[in-house]
């Protein structure tokens, strides 16, 4: 059914329009909210409760998969699952397969893909990424930088057999020549880091944007509120790292060790690059370890870190809708909005149960 289709749907109760905004109603005609009310001779269905932007999972990874790419069916049900938790619009932070089909279609959330991984030969998971060496770095950044919608994802660290341990995989001259070719292409450059180094390997080479981030330090984060780069920390995948370690101990143990490190000091860290001001966003890491449709779960751990709950939303929702360019509840804006029973701004657990969700103004579920 076409937006044109769509009753007018009248949203009242709370329209949190952000972190300290909300008005008492808000229309969607034509699939477009507007904070204007209707002709009366228009038929209206109410809607009551409490009103969000469509929440943001700004790291997952649709048609990948634990064993590499999945078949677009597969891929569907991953879009698919990430609508019904409310999350309305996905950075794919890198996947083996072609999801650009997803964007033509107006029941699935709006996507923007970064492209495949870009890693070294043996030195990241099997069948994710282009694996190549230094001197390939640059043409394979503006490659994908063209094949994606704006950003590019490369593998920062990775385990070396040969050390034992985490070990960034690009030089830094060659790292800051390709990332200066993503932005010569008008894309954005993040990256997969767990290690101290490579965080500062990639604040040297000019990056947007750090996955993961779990080797922040004092200094690191310093140099990463000065230089305005984001961290997306994918704090319930970080629950896997004991897993992690345990299954390399044998051959690796200061591998182990280091990952249990940093796992024990997880929240610390965050908390840390938060008191900083360095930007924070909600990010699951749905499609490796994880199933989609967590972004609840994300929002909820980032309140271990020292954020309110609107806070915590908020890295869900208005900013990282911001962050990303895309609008949230503005006078004209496409209708892609989750409302709640009761409000998660006092118990952001309430986002794990979406009354009603709205995508283009198209009511799914509820």
């Amino acid at each position: 059914m076409s937006t044109a289709q769509q009753p007018v749907w009248h949203l009242t109760g709370q329209v949190i329009t952000g972190p300290e905004e909300v008005r008492s109603e808000a229309w969607v005609v034509d699939g477009r909210l507007t904070f204007e009310a209707p002709p009366a001779a228009m038929p209206t269905e109410r809607l009551e409760g409490y009103v969000l932007p469509g929440l943001v999972d700004a790291h997952c990874h649709v048609g990948l998969e634990a064993d590499g790419g999945v078949p677009a069916e597969r891929a569907e049900e991953h879009a698919v699952s990430e609508r019904e938790a409310g999350a309305l619009l996905l950075r794919d932070a890198g996947s083996p397969v072609d999801t650009s089909w997803i964007q033509e279609r107006e029941d699935l959330p709006r996507l923007i893909r970064a492209g495949r991984h870009i890693a070294r030969p043996k030195r990241y998971i099997r069948n994710f990424a282009h694996e190549i060496e230094p001197d390939q770095l640059v043409e394979y950044v503006r490659r994908e930088a063209r094949a994606g919608d704006g950003w590019v994802k490369l593998v920062g660290d990775w385990i070396d057999r040969d050390a034992g341990d985490l070990r960034p995989l690009w030089p830094v001259d060659v790292l800051t020549e390709a990332i200066a070719a993503a932005h010569e292409e008008g894309a954005r450059v993040t990256a997969h880091c767990f290690d101290e180094q490579s965080l500062f390997d990639f604040a040297a080479a000019g990056t947007d944007c750090i996955e993961h981030a779990t080797g922040l330090t004092p200094e690191s984060v310093e140099i990463f509120a000065a230089q305005d780069i984001a961290i997306v920390p994918t704090l319930i995948n970080i629950e896997n790292f004991p897993a992690f370690a345990a299954a390399g101990e044998a051959k690796f143990p200061a591998y182990a060790a280091h990952m249990r490190d940093m796992f024990e000091r997880r929240f610390e860290t965050v908390a840390l690059a938060r008191e900083a001001g360095v930007r924070i966003y909600a990010g699951t890491d749905a499609g490796g370890q994880l199933p989609h449709g967590l972004i609840a779960r994300e929002v909820e751990a980032l309140m271990s870190v020292g954020m309110s709950a609107t806070e915590a939303i908020g890295a869900a929702t208005w900013e990282a809708r911001e962050w990303l360019g895309h609008e949230g509840l503005v006078e004209g804006a496409s209708a892609d909005v989750v409302v709640y029973a009761d409000d998660p701004r006092q118990d952001v657990r309430v986002l794990a149960d979406p009354q009603h969700v709205l995508l283009r103004g198209a009511r799914h579920g509820g």
